[in-house]
Order: C-alpha cells, then sequence, then structure tokens
C-alpha cells in the first residue's frame, strides 16, 4: 500500500465535516412522527459503520473538483446524494437479515431478531422510500432516474442470487455477475453521480463508475472470505451464514471447480452437514481461498487504474487507499 500524501492527510479532516453533515442529513429525513418507528430508525443508525459509500460520494465529488474553487449548492447536493446512497445501501441490510435469518449485525441485534421478519421488510421498505424522497429535493431528475435503474439493478442481483441457491454448478461468470449487481452498482453509482454533479465529462465520470463497481466486488469476495475464516467479533455480524443458505461464494466456486471427483464428494458432504471446519481443510488443498484473494487484488489494481482520469490530489488518493484497504481488512 502507498503512503500517505500531505494532502490526502490535510483531506481527511474536511471528510470528517462532510461526513458528519451527511449524517445529520441522514438522520433528519428519517424523522418520524410514530415513535415506534424512531426507535427502529434509531436502531438501525448503529449499521452506518465503515460510511463507506457516502466516502465515495464525497471523495468522488471533491477529486473531480481538483483544484476549482468550492461550489456550496454542489456540496450540498453531494451530502444529500450520500445520505441517499447510505439509506440505500442500510435497507438492503436490513433485507438481508432477513433473508439470511441473520441475528448479529454491527455486534448487535438484527431487526428481524427484535421485532420479526414482517417488521424488517417494512423498515426496509422505508428506507428505501425514504432515500427516494430525499432524492427528489436535490433537484436533478436525471439523478432520480438513475438511482431508479441502479435499485433495480441491485434487486435484480439478489434474486439471481436465490435462482442459484444450493447449485453446486455455479460458474465463475455467473458469480461474478451477481456481486457485480449486488454489491458493484450501488458502490460505481456513488461515484458516477458524485462526479457527474461535480461537473464531470461522462467518460470521467464512467471511469469513477467502474471503479466503484470494481472496489464493491473486490469488497464483496472479502467478504465471502470473511464469512469463512473471519472472527465474528471482529466482524460484527452472524458468520456461515453463506454454507447455511446454500449461497455459494467465489471461494467455494473455485474449488469445486479445481477438486477431483473424491474431493468433491466430500466437499458436497460437508456442504450439507454444514461442517465449515471439514470444508476449509478440503479448500486448502485446492488453494481456493487464495484464488479468491487473487481475484480481488486483480479488481483492486483495475480499480486504481481507473483513477488516472483525475487529476492528483488528495481525494483521489484517498479512493486509492480505500480500493487497497477493501482486501486488508478483517471486518
Amino acid at each position: 500500500m502507498i503512503g500517505v500524501l500531505p494532502e490526502t492527510e490535510t483531506f481527511l479532516p474536511q471528510l470528517g465535516e462532510r461526513l458528519e453533515a451527511v449524517a445529520r442529513r441522514f438522520e433528519h429525513q428519517l424523522q418520524s412522527d410514530l415513535p415506534c418507528v424512531t426507535m427502529l430508525v434509531r436502531h438501525v443508525e448503529r449499521y452506518r459503520g465503515k460510511m463507506l459509500r457516502p466516502t465515495l460520494v464525497i471523495a468522488s465529488g471533491l477529486a473531480v473538483r481538483g483544484s476549482a474553487p468550492a461550489n456550496p449548492s454542489v456540496d450540498d447536493a453531494l451530502d444529500a446524494l450520500g445520505a441517499v446512497v447510505e439509506m440505500i445501501h442500510m435497507a438492503t441490510l436490513v433485507h438481508d437479515d432477513v433473508l439470511d435469518e441473520a441475528d448479529m449485525r454491527r455486534g448487535g441485534d438484527t431487526v428481524n431478531s427484535l421485532r420479526g421478519n414482517e417488521t424488517a421488510v417494512m423498515l426496509g421498505d422505508f428506507l428505501i422510500a425514504s432515500s427516494f424522497h430525499l432524492c427528489s429535493t436535490i433537484g436533478e431528475p436525471w439523478l432520480n432516474s438513475e438511482l431508479g435503474a441502479m435499485t433495480m439493478q441491485l434487486c435484480s442481483g439478489e434474486v439471481l442470487q436465490l435462482s442459484h441457491r444450493g447449485d453446486l454448478t455455479l460458474t465463475q461468470d455467473t458469480y461474478f455477475e451477481i456481486i457485480r449487481r449486488k454489491t458493484g452498482v450501488l458502490s460505481g453509482a456513488c461515484c458516477q453521480l458524485a462526479a457527474r454533479l461535480s461537473g464531470a465529462s461522462l467518460k470521467v465520470a464512467d471511469s469513477l463508475r467502474l471503479y466503484g463497481e470494481e472496489l464493491g466486488m473486490a469488497f464483496q469476495i472479502q467478504d465471502d472470505v470473511l464469512d469463512l475464516v473471519g472472527d465474528e467479533q471482529t466482524v460484527g455480524k452472524t458468520l456461515g451464514i453463506d454454507l447455511r443458505k446454500g449461497k455459494l461464494t467465489l471461494p467455494l466456486v473455485v474449488h469445486l471447480a479445481r477438486c477431483t471427483p473424491e474431493s468433491r464428494a466430500r466437499t458436497v458432504q460437508a456442504i450439507d452437514a454444514g461442517e465449515a471446519g471439514t470444508l476449509l481443510r478440503l479448500m486448502a488443498a485446492t488453494d481456493a481461498l487464495g484464488a479468491a484473494r487473487t481475484h480481488a487484488l486483480s479488481l483492486v489494481a483495475s480499480a486504481k487504474a481507473r483513477l488516472e482520469v483525475l487529476p492528483p490530489s488528495g481525494p483521489r488518493q484517498l479512493l486509492a487507499l480505500m480500493a487497497d484497504a477493501t482486501v486488508e481488512r478483517a471486518f
């Protein structure tokens, strides 16, 4: 990983202030006159954890601006967009916990474990509706259209994954399409839409979209690895869910493609029995985890190359550092 440049260090306090502004927009938008809704919203605010997507919005917008003077109206639009994408992301987490029957998120109880699936589904819908309501106040109709198309892709990716649940013949191509839609398109939209709001050309905005998609896909692959080998307290959520729910992640896809017929039969038995330890021992022989990491590192390298369309700056370097961090994290 490259060292942090002085201009990046200078930018970080500004980023912190902007993320605080995003958090305020988020909290204001989700105010409700119903105590039962307010209580649940306050609970899921803990999910804001890494604030990765709002950071992508702010850093992309400022990286495009370069040395040009600040524009308060654009900055306000970027802050609102940061809150919008975080609401969409949070809605997907609430819905994912229902689908996965997860009990823990960010080290605490999930909404579905506290209040049941019906309440969790409706809270996720409330978050989606709130995100589009806030988006409409930005005053850029094209933004609503782009976010709507992105959200359709996101949902279709979930359906694609569900349609392949338990499919031991899942190919790498299908796996990558699933994670591109489920994870990549939202990160890509964060960067692309922020760039357009900041006046970037369509070429530059599209390069940033690809940067975000590849970063998001690398992030998901690392999640796949952590679901198998991570520490639950460090990761902060229920682990082993992918295995129990019949979701084939990249390490498993690679392993099944590489293993012998005998090893494949033993792998299927381990999957059916939910024996993670046995599965990991079998996967060690095919270096499936190493192959997954190699795929993630390749996506990170490609994502960083996309940033060459931007002038050198603290925000641009932060985007590069964020790409590196996706595969170095343990949580």
